[in-house]
Order: C-alpha cells, then sequence, then structure tokens
C-alpha cells in the first residue's frame, strides 16, 4: 500500500503502478474472515489444480532424480485437510495422473503412496469411505483438535488459565491429546480406514506425537508410528518403548472392532 501510494504521488503513470495494483486487487480478492476455515489444504488444489499438479511433478522429479542415482524413495504423497471421499478422488486423480506423466518423461518409476491428513471430524467419521482412495492416514492431530472442540490453539491461551484453574481442563488439550473426545475420532477413523484397506498405514504428527500419555494412547489403538518436533524425539522413542513393554506384560488392547 506504501509503495502504491508513493507511485500515485510520484510516477502515476508507471506500469509498475498499474501491475501492483492488479496484485493488490488479488490479495483483497482472497481475503478471508477466517482463514484456518477458508482456503487451505485440499480446497486450494480443488480451485485451483495447478498447484496440485505443481506441488506433485516436484515430488517425484526429485524421486526420480534421486533413484537414478541408486536410492530406493518411497514417497508419500499426503492431501491435506480432506473432509470427504470426493474431496480425497479429486486430488487422489491430479497425483495418479501427474505420476503416469513424470515416469513416462524420466523413463523410470519410483513406488509411492497417496494418502491424506484426518484434521477434520468428518473425515474421522467417513474415514471407510476416504480410505478407499487413501493409501494412509496421518492424523493431524493440532488441527482435529481445534476443529473438535472449536477452539483456536492460537487464542487458547486468553482462556486456558480460568479452565484449568475451574478444572474443566486437566491439561492443555494442544500439549497432550484429549482421548475421551479427539482420541475417539482417531479410534474410530483407525477402525473404519482398516475395514476398507485392512493394510492402510497410520500415524499422527504434530505436538501430540512427542508427549508421553499421547504416544502411548497412539501405540495402543494401533497406530503404525507418531511424528513431532526434533527436539521431542527422545521423549516419544522413550514413551513408545514404554508403552511396548507394557503391552507385552498386559497383553494387546488394541481396538479391532
Amino acid at each position: 500500500m506504501v509503495e502504491i501510494q508513493h507511485l500515485v504521488d510520484t510516477k502515476p503513470r508507471s506500469p509498475k503502478l498499474k501491475a501492483l495494483r492488479t496484485l493488490l486487487a488479488r490479495v483483497e480478492e482472497l481475503h478471508e474472515q477466517n482463514p484456518m476455515l477458508g482456503l487451505r489444504g485440499c480446497r486450494l488444489g480443488i480451485a485451483f489444480p495447478e498447484i496440485t499438479e505443481m506441488q506433485v511433478r516436484a515430488i517425484l522429479e526429485a524421486a526420480c532424480i534421486v533413484k537414478n542415482k541408486g536410492a530406493d524413495p518411497h514417497p508419500e504423497i499426503m492431501i491435506p485437510l480432506v473432509g470427504s471421499v470426493e474431496e480425497m478422488r479429486n486430488q487422489a486423480i491430479i497425483v495418479r495422473r501427474v505420476a503416469e506423466e513424470v515416469f513416462k518423461e524420466k523413463g523410470v518409476t519410483v513406488d509411492y503412496k497417496v494418502g491424506t491428513m484426518i484434521e477434520l471430524p468428518r473425515a474421522a467419521l467417513t474415514a471407510d469411505q476416504i480410505a478407499e482412495e487413501a493409501e494412509f492416514f496421518s492424523f493431524g492431530t493440532n488441527d482435529l483438535t481445534q476443529t473438535t472442540f472449536g477452539i483456536s490453539r492460537d487464542d487458547i491461551n486468553q482462556f486456558l488459565p480460568a479452565y484449568m484453574k475451574a478444572g474443566i481442563f486437566k491439561q492443555d488439550p494442544f500439549a497432550t491429546l484429549d482421548q475421551a473426545g479427539v482420541g475417539q475420532l482417531v479410534q474410530l477413523a483407525v477402525n473404519k480406514g482398516r475395514s476398507t484397506r485392512p493394510n492402510i498405514k497410520l500415524g499422527i504428527c504434530g505436538e501430540h506425537g512427542g508427549d508421553p500419555e499421547s504416544v502411548k494412547f497412539c501405540h495402543r489403538i494401533g497406530l503404525t508410528y507418531v511424528s513431532c518436533s526434533p527436539f521431542r524425539l527422545l521423549t516419544a522413542r522413550l514413551a513408545a518403548a514404554q508403552a511396548a513393554i507394557e503391552e507385552k506384560q498386559s497383553g494387546p488392547a488394541h481396538t479391532t472392532s
């Protein structure tokens, strides 16, 4: 805005002014009142499929280069913010089409998977349908917590101390997974996903992946892996080891129905 005003005052006929005004108009057109629930994730790829095409091409071309150098890459392409099998199918079709184009151009193929991040309650509830197209689920528990509670992790500190003091929350739900609510959605999605695709790969990503109690919960319900930020890796590995030992002592507790 400052640069536009400067050009209006000094060079009102500048070609750069015209270009900046066009850019500003596009920015204002894309403005959203609530971006967290707006044009993001798979919605962006559906509205602008060329973005998905560009990203998939970049991933798979890089994988082909690595394979030609003697390595054995297995990229996993994850479609975010999916809430229905139709959204998943729309993006999976693009991924697989671009993959065939890249493999033909490069004269090499790589083993890859197409999956999704489960971060909306509807995705968890319809996971059996989504698994028809998705070869893996990665539970985005940060966003799943946001959308289940209707709480923004960016603004929770405005009332979290009062909730903790009143005993409404026993812990920060963005630090330790809410097993009674969010955790039940994860478990439901695990069961539904496996009912459609028994060998589906399952995991979580986000800070919950480094929380000991959350890691143990993920082990109990049969997730394949957890991921977290690097500085929490040692804690996560210790919790995973403890969960495995506890399972050996008490027997498997995975829910399969």
